[in-house]
């Protein structure tokens, strides 16, 4: 099972928990910052904070926060200053990793995500080691059940979906330009066709294979990064068996 599809179940059945903890919502308030300061509030003409409105609403975030946060990256009112910046290393098994922070000091940044790693079996790259080996894609998960591949070819291929695929668990994996991925989306929506996830992300373009011991000590990498506060997207090219995956979950 690939790592990005994978991790995106496992992140979903902790969803609740990280919610209690105020994880998700934090991370989401400065995105929701830093799409408003380059783009503008007006979600009309800013599609990716549009994009970040619908999930902070999807994660529940009540409405005074989300507006709170895009007056503060419109310089409404007054805010953090964050920088993006996106670390490149690699996990156990050599699995290639892209880490995007959004930090007010990249120096505290750094040190805390080189620290993950190397306290858990992986270790920080160079610029420009691994994130050739992945790709900004429009990416849709339509759960088992919900929708055949038939419809879903007859729904949205003619509007800009390059690729179908069925995962080891029955549900449908969707991808696109992200150029498309509102028009895809807005069929979708209008079809009445329900997804899990629907996001602009970076999708491996090949994967590497782990088994043994290397499958529970990449997921405890991903769950420790994903922890630090800074830390808002952990992309991985790990692939795992779903016998392996079913022995870790056991």
């Amino acid at each position: 099972m690939s790592g990005h599809s994978k991790w995106s179940t496992i992140k979903h059945k902790k969803a609740a928990k990280d919610a209690k903890r105020g994880k998700v919502f934090t991370k989401i308030i400065r995105e929701l910052t830093v799409a408003a300061r380059q783009g503008g509030s007006d979600l009309s003409g800013n599609p990716k904070l549009r994009m970040l409105v619908d999930k902070a609403r999807a994660s529940g975030m009540p409405k005074d926060n989300i507006e709170r946060a895009v007056k503060k990256g419109a310089g409404e009112l007054e805010g953090e200053s964050y920088e993006e910046v996106t670390y490149e290393g690699y996990g156990p098994g050599g699995v290639a990793m892209l880490i995007d922070v959004l930090t007010d000091n990249k120096t505290r940044t750094v040190m805390e995500v080189r620290h993950g790693l190397t306290r858990n079996h992986g270790n920080l790259g160079s610029t420009g080691s691994t994130s050739f080996l992945f790709k900004l894609r429009g990416f849709f998960l339509f759960p088992k059940g919900s929708v055949t591949e038939d419809v879903l070819m007859e729904k949205l291929l003619d509007h800009g979906v390059e690729d179908i695929q069925e995962n080891d668990d029955g549900d449908f994996e969707v991808t696109c330009d992200p150029q498309k991925f509102e028009a895809v989306k807005k069929i979708a929506d209008d079809e009445g066709l329900k997804y899990d996830e629907a996001e602009i992300t970076k999708l491996p373009t090949t994967s590497v294979k782990i088994t043994g011991e290397d499958v529970p000590r990449m997921l405890k990498l991903m769950e420790v990064l994903e922890d630090l506060d800074d830390v808002q997207n952990v992309y991985a090219n790990f692939d795992i068996s779903k016998e392996d995956m079913e022995a870790v979950e056991s």
